[in-house]
């Protein structure tokens, strides 16, 4: 679809549900949708629009996402269903996937958890191996993949040998000491008054295990809702989370809103939470992340999650914005939609940003901007200047010690799309730099694009690189982590690591890390504590849902880390 019709549909489509007592999230709407078209095929979207009491843009939209999962197919003016609306082979892969995806996010660096011996585990096992865990599991296949992965410690749970070769059976107690923080588990069926069914040794193994476990989570295939087996292996009581993929049938939801725990719908454009027979929440808050791909962002986005769950008057939206402009807008209608009463914006694009306040004002929908401003939001996260000026003012420092004071060039790996308060991050660098080594002429200062990513800064710090081959003492000042460890990687690959002199905004996990390595050529980075966003925009939140007075900006606190203060720094947020 056009930008030009994205734009189109977000600045005339009107929520119908901001003043009505209730609402359908859109995965209830969509299984609504999915009926009327197996009773109806063809129906028109301008009928459906009418039949749902809600505007054609949102039935456009659901359209497109019940596309996607090959669940309908579009005609003009309207759709029809495929196959009866029960998925193909392929489609049911994708939504294994999108189960997987969302359990992969619960799991923290360094954390201890338990996988089962299904195909579900199984997949999220492939998914682990960007992160150092230890995992306990009685599947042979998981113990396998993780240990081929390297970097985990992987407890196989002993026992007699499966008759399929693939997993131990119930035999042998777990060590005294054994304690994880999630159980991730299967099972062959689901029910609300029984919870979790599996065949007879699973659930033996279960038996023995999961009181040892903190917190269980359920990855459970649509097709399984409502199915019965042999035995129980978690009852309701234990099931702290369920996920489950947005191919449920309409009939089939009533079941999963009769559970007692929370439930999580999976799907291309992210996860909702159902309204289920425990839910106190009063308020629902959509936070639109920056880009899972981006770890400072998957911190931010942990971080609120950790906040939202000490809140029982919450609830929680999440999206992916993927850095992409049609994402975020695709996504900021699906909340709208969703009647959610506070949204919480991370996206990069300034421009974009002014159609999605616009979609938001016309709908009462207040906004809280992170890190980008966006007008007629309230402000939460980067001091950009100051936060600049304490790199700047570090890597100058470091230039005086190491190089006299001298450079032959600066690179700036700066984000075009941000805009300009962002953009003072990088002045502030540049203000802090020259106020320790003086001026930096103009015909010394090269600027890249960053593209917000490691891979576009990698490759613009290469090319770079390769057109300054003369050069020995080269700073770079970056938008961010990954522009720091883009620009660090390709000065490794060119063998000119010794030329380059880098600092970093955000203090990320990864830079953290990389600070730890004897003479690296990171200097340091400011830190933006990701780790307490969460906390934070959750009190903000409150504030503005309640209608208390709130503030237009609110900045977090920065400190510069480098190799001398990285293990305090970390030691300090773990208190």
């Amino acid at each position: 679809m056009e930008i030009f019709d994205i734009l189109t549909e977000v600045f005339t489509a009107v929520n119908p549900y901001r003043n009505t007592k209730y609402f359908m999230i859109p995965f209830e709407r969509r299984q609504q949708i999915l009926r009327i078209l197996q009773q109806q095929p063809g129906v028109r979207v301008s009928e459906l629009a009418r039949r749902l009491d809600v505007t054609e843009a949102t039935v456009r939209s659901d359209l497109r996402a019940l596309e996607q999962e090959q669940r309908v197919k579009r005609v003009h003016g309207g759709a029809v269903v495929i196959n009866g609306a029960t998925m193909l082979t392929d489609a049911q892969e994708v939504a294994a996937d999108w189960i997987v995806r969302e359990a992969a996010r619960m799991i923290e660096e360094g954390d201890s958890i338990l996988l089962d011996a299904g195909a579900l585990t199984l997949r999220l096992a492939r998914r682990l191996h960007n992160r150092r865990l230890t995992v306990a599991t009685y599947s042979l296949d998981v113990a396998q993949v993780l240990a081929a992965q390297g970097g985990h410690t992987v407890l196989l749970l002993g026992g007699v040998l499966r008759a399929d070769g693939r997993a131990t059976l119930a035999g042998t107690q777990p060590p005294a000491d054994f304690h994880v923080r999630h159980a991730f588990v299967t099972g062959a069926g689901w029910t609300a008054e029984d919870g979790l069914m599996d065949e007879s040794d699973e659930a033996r193994w279960k038996e023995i295990l999961l009181p040892l476990v903190e917190q269980v989570v359920v990855l459970l295939e649509s097709t399984q809702v409502g199915q019965h087996s042999a035995a129980v292996s978690v009852p309701p009581a234990r099931i702290h989370r369920i996920l489950t993929d947005a191919n449920v049938a309409p009939e089939q939801l009533g079941q999963l809103q009769r559970s007692p725990t929370q439930v999580s719908i999976c799907s291309a454009s992210g996860v909702t939470d159902l309204a289920t027979a425990s839910a106190t929440s009063r308020y629902t808050i959509g936070f639109a992340n920056l880009s899972e791909d981006i770890p400072f962002a998957v911190d931010v986005r942990r971080s609120l999650e950790q906040a939202v769950a000490r809140h029982p008057e919450l609830a929680l939206i999440v999206a992916d914005n993927q850095l992409s402009q049609t994402q975020a807008l695709e996504n900021a209608e699906h909340f709208i939609a969703a009647g959610v009463d506070l949204f919480i914006e991370y996206q990069i694009d300034a421009l974009i940003g002014t159609a999605i306040m616009n979609r938001c004002q016309r709908a009462g929908v207040p906004v809280i901007a992170v890190d980008i401003p966006m007008v007629g939001a309230t402000y939460f996260g980067v001091d950009n200047f100051y936060s600049g000026h304490l790199a700047g003012s570090a890597l100058g420092q470091w230039i005086q010690r190491h190089w006299g004071g001298a450079l032959d060039r600066l690179l700036i790996l700066e984000e075009p799309r941000a805009g300009a308060l962002p953009q003072a991050r990088i002045e502030g660098q540049l203000r802090g730099l020259e106020e320790v080594i003086g001026a930096v002429p103009p015909a010394r200062q090269v600027r890249l694009n960053s593209g917000n990513t490691y891979a576009a800064s990698a490759a613009a710090t290469a090319e770079a690189l390769d057109s300054l081959p003369a050069d020995r003492r080269i700073a770079v000042i970056c938008f961010n982590d990954d522009a720091a460890l883009g620009a660090l990687h390709a000065a490794q690959q060119l063998d000119r690591e010794q030329h380059v002199a880098i600092v970093g905004q955000g203090a990320d996990r990864l830079i953290r890390e990389e600070l730890r390595h004897p003479g690296t050529r990171i200097v340091g980075s400011t830190a933006f504590m990701p780790e307490r966003y969460g906390e934070k925009l959750v009190d903000l939140a409150l504030r503005i849902l309640r209608g208390e007075p709130a503030p237009p900006a609110v900045y977090i606190d920065h400190v510069f880390i480098d190799p001398n203060n990285v293990d305090a720094y970390v030691a300090a947020r773990q208190e």
